[in-house]
């Protein structure tokens, strides 16, 4: 079916743009966001300058990011939920953007700058009867086309719906299909978020189980250094192979999440599209990318405790002649005093269990 496109005026939907604009109003400053929009870790968006007024009003002390003095961070409240939010070093600018909120803003402001009476709604002829206007649907074709194709053209032997019904039946599950697709992107956040407290966990403990060794082995003679060195090794590959993981890991679900905001943006300005013919022209095959997008299963987190690097604590007693089959003990917490420290006895068999266990 070919048609030709013939135009008529077209009035803006301002009580849909009002909606619109209510959720993107911040809870601090009562306007609309500006960027940058951060997202707190309980999902809630702010500007980041309110965000950063709020947590310099929470943490008078804490030093702005031109200060030359190293602050170790700060914590406030979100004003939405009351959820303690705890920063890093880097205060509010150490927290994500929300770039889908950042390009939603971005195309309210478009089209609130357009003029309410300036739209042209689009009608499509029918090229064999070009009187016609397209009013009714083909549901054997699946294309849209005139009453005169149904009673004396090509449709004539095929099942017809009224335009408008197939019209709000497909825009409806277009939009049953962001609203789920846009509940997966905040459930990704919030992985994301996650694996990166992962990340920074797996630093924490890898740092502070190096500088237990550094302790344990600056008591220690010369002959321990060979040593120290080959597990402080040990603990940098576990750490290093760790973090790719999880980085992987953070990588794939950004991937993803970019890619899904991208068709969430698509999805959005099509169901913009005031004509209905013309959406329905490219209706199915978007529901179909969004249904797809929805159902994409993304590769598991880590386990619970795959942080932890408590596998790489040390038992030392005082034999230095056993001093080289000295390993990580494993399931302590490196943390004990110095009576925890276990060597092999005379006999050699703990050196081959110690050996053993390494090899594994």
């Amino acid at each position: 079916m070919n048609f030709t496109v013939g135009f008529k005026p077209l009035l803006g939907d301002a009580h849909s743009m009002d909606n619109l604009e209510k959720q993107l109003i911040c809870p601090i400053c009562l306007e609309m966001f500006s960027k940058p929009v951060v997202i707190l870790p309980c999902q809630h968006n702010l500007c980041r300058k309110c965000a950063n007024d709020v947590f310099q009003a929470s943490n008078p002390l804490w030093q702005s990011r031109g200060s030359t003095t190293v602050s170790s961070g700060g914590r406030f409240r979100c004003p939405s939920c009351r959820h303690e939010v705890v920063l890093d070093r880097h205060g509010v600018y150490g927290l994500q953007r929300n770039l889908l909120v950042e390009n939603i803003i971005d195309i309210y402001k478009q089209e609130s700058s357009r003029p309410l009476h300036s739209k042209a709604e689009q009608h499509l002829m029918c090229e064999e009867h070009e009187e016609e206007k397209i009013n009714i649907y083909c549901l054997s074709c699946e294309v849209p086309t005139c009453s005169l194709c149904k009673v004396f053209g090509a449709h004539k032997d095929c099942e017809v719906a009224p335009l408008p019904n197939i019209y709000k039946r497909q825009k409806s599950e277009l939009s049953d299909g962001i609203a789920m697709l846009v509940a997966g992107n905040d459930r990704v956040q919030a992985v994301i978020t996650q694996m990166e407290e992962v990340c920074q966990t797996i630093e924490d403990n890898s740092r502070r189980q190096k500088q237990l060794l550094g302790q344990r082995f600056e008591t220690l003679c010369a002959v321990l250094e060979e040593r120290k060195a080959e597990l402080l090794q040990a603990l940098a590959l576990e750490q290093e192979e760790k973090l790719q993981r999880v980085r992987g890991l953070i990588r794939q679900y950004g991937d993803h999440l970019e890619s899904s905001s991208k068709l969430v943006e698509s999805a959005i300005q099509s169901m913009e599209e005031p004509q209905m013919a013309l959406y329905l022209q490219q209706a199915k095959e978007l529901i179909k990318k969004v249904g797809d997008m929805a159902k994409v299963e993304l590769a598991g987190r880590p386990e619970p405790g795959y942080e932890s690097m408590e596998q790489f604590s040390v038992n030392v007693e005082h034999v230095a002649e056993m001093l080289r089959t000295i390993d990580f003990q494993t399931g302590g917490s490196g943390e004990e005093e110095e009576d925890e420290l276990v060597l092999e006895g005379e006999d050699g068999s703990a050196a081959g269990a110690e050996e053993e266990r390494l090899e594994a």
